[in-house]
């Protein structure tokens, strides 16, 4: 596959059968304080994985086999690969897979550093590669590593339509050596996208990603896009978050028509022991073909409107995960995931 190969693209997330790559906590993670709490959350969310019959390849230092506390997993389900991680959230550093209208696939490893050089992440940068030597991933990987780009800023309606936030691939410690439209150019050139949604409004409080697509607007079968709204007017979020609305129902398709809008509802606000607001949202919700994995967090009216709008917008059953856990390092289950092809996987 060369650079301007128009025959790959990034798929949507619900289009292809496939395998969830997760990193196990550990103790030189920033999980360091609360790991039981946290393993008992990734838990939860392996088994509501493996629980539709589909893998999950679980990385991590200490995982020459499999954790005591998932030894009830299908052993066929639950693949251990031992690798060195500085943190676990493998939708920003693991593969972008590329699938082309013909059935082949590639895997594309884009260079990540730390959400703009906020934390390290040299031993993370280097899963991909080593996923690809051990024989585990069996297709091309394209070295993608003079470009910064992160899995959780990036959406694709599979369809030639990718979405993202200006606050996130403009910021100065991504690429900056780049214009706007010169990193419009190469994520359609290096995804085989056809266009670019800018949404340049919306933030969440504690949000280390520089607002992460994921954390704010999703794309959804039949040109629906899902939402993280705000009814508050006395939320620090009301004005940006409803600035991005205004956004989206601007935004037009390929045909000239508006999308389908289905707004989520923002999560009671969740503060850290200093008092810090953390980033709970509804978006950040993992789906694949026959199922949707959806983060909650101990909010039984809302947790229970959301289920309910995302039902409206995917037709998958929904697993509810509490990620009351997660959210306190500043992420959620779709950042804790990474969906990989089966067809590209070796196990």
């Amino acid at each position: 596959m060369n650079n301007t190969d128009p025959t790959y693209y990034l798929p949507a997330e619900w289009e292809e059968d496939t395998t969830i790559l997760m990193a196990w906590p550990h103790e030189e993670t920033d999980w360091c304080d609360m790991l039981p709490e946290v393993r008992k959350c990734y838990t939860k969310i392996i088994e509501a994985i493996t629980a539709t019959g589909r893998r999950v390849i679980l990385i991590g230092p200490e995982l020459s086999e499999t954790p005591e506390c998932l030894s009830h997993i299908p052993q066929n389900l639950l693949i251990p690969f031992r690798v060195d991680t500085n943190d676990t959230w493998t939708r920003d550093y693991g593969p972008l897979t590329l699938l082309s209208k013909h059935g082949n696939a590639v895997a594309a490893d884009f260079r990540f550093n730390g959400w703009g050089l906020k934390f390290a992440s040299n031993m993370d940068n280097q899963v991909n590669n080593a996923l690809k030597k051990s024989g585990i991933l069996r297709c091309e990987l394209l070295n993608r590593q003079n470009f910064v780009l992160e899995g959780g800023g990036i959406e694709s309606d599979g369809n030639g339509t990718l979405m993202t936030t200006s606050y996130c691939q403009l910021s100065p410690n991504r690429n900056p050596q780049y214009t706007r439209q010169q990193i419009q150019s190469r994520l359609c050139r290096y995804l085989g996208g056809s266009r670019v949604l800018w949404v340049d409004h919306g933030y969440l409080a504690g949000d280390d990603t520089d607002s992460h697509i994921d954390t704010l607007a999703r794309f959804a079968p039949n040109n629906t896009i899902v939402f993280t709204g705000c009814s508050d007017p006395t939320d620090e979020h009301y004005a940006e978050l409803n600035a991005m609305k205004k956004e989206l129902s601007e935004m037009r398709t390929p045909a000239g028509l508006p999308y389908n809008l289905i707004e989520l509802p923002l999560p009671d606000a969740i503060f850290d022991e200093d008092g810090n607001r953390l980033p709970a949202t509804y978006a950040n919700f993992l789906v694949t073909p026959d199922a949707l994995f959806m983060p909650v967090y101990n909010q039984p009216a809302k947790d229970k409107l959301a289920e309910q709008i995302l039902n409206v917008a995917f037709s998958q059953p929904i697993y509810k995960i509490d990620c009351t856990a997660l959210i306190r390092q500043h992420g959620s289950l779709h950042c804790a995931t990474m969906q990989i092809p089966n067809s590209i996987l070796c196990l």
